[in-house]
């Protein structure tokens, strides 16, 4: 018999996962394939692709983080809080070592919110810096127009992206590796962010000249 325990985290699961897939895919798009596309646009080109691509993009991006961060803050209500005070059951919880211990208390736990933590940067970063300024900027080239502030917002709304980028790498490995991992500890963490900001580098920096030759 399936029980409600399971349906409800199962549930969470696949959205968390499924949401998370299309912010980290937009986020590598802007990253990887329209930044260095964009390069290449001269100012009446931009004009056209812009107002049309960018906001259709962003949408998804934004959504897919806010989508993100709910569904995985549910989860983690309900998995270590609801579902432990109140009793539930099912295959999930039951001989699960996370449960009853406290999230902190289990090494894949740590993981998890050492994931949550750069998730929780990321998505802040995504609807507080960089929307609001790409809504401006959209609005800008729209209109024709290159107002003063327009550099800098442009250099900021760009910061922030790459440090999403680089943040997103080791994130990953937090919340899809991390709970099948067995250790954490300073020297290991460190080790992860280095791998991770060094894909991402190499990344971008394959990005400047992928595709341009069969």
């Amino acid at each position: 018999m399936v029980e409600l325990n399971d349906v409800v985290l199962m549930s969470l699961r696949w959205i968390h996962f499924l949401a998370g897939i299309v912010w980290i895919g937009h986020l590598y798009f802007f990253n990887l394939v329209n930044g260095p596309f964009a390069k290449t646009l001269d100012g009446d080109t931009k004009k056209k692709v812009v107002p049309q691509l960018m906001p259709r993009a962003l949408w998804w991006f934004r959504w897919g983080a806010m989508i993100t961060l709910l569904s995985g803050l549910l989860y983690i209500t309900w998995r270590y809080f609801v579902a432990t005070d109140y009793g539930f059951k099912g295959t999930i919880q039951q001989g699960n070592d996370l449960v009853g211990a406290g999230l902190m208390n289990t090494v894949p736990g740590q993981w998890i919110s050492l994931g949550g933590t750069l998730g929780l940067i990321m998505w802040f970063n995504v609807w507080f810096i960089i929307w609001p300024a790409q809504k401006r900027i959209i609005g800008w080239v729209r209109d024709g127009q290159n107002p003063p502030e327009m550099a800098a917002l442009t250099k900021r709304a760009f910061t922030t992206s790459r440090l999403n980028t680089y943040l997103s790498v080791p994130m990953l490995f937090c919340m899809g590796g991390g709970s099948h991992f067995t250790v954490i500890s300073l020297p290991v963490v460190l080790v992860v962010f280095a791998i991770g900001f060094a894909l991402a580098y190499i990344f971008i920096k394959v990005s400047a000249k992928a595709g341009a030759s069969n």
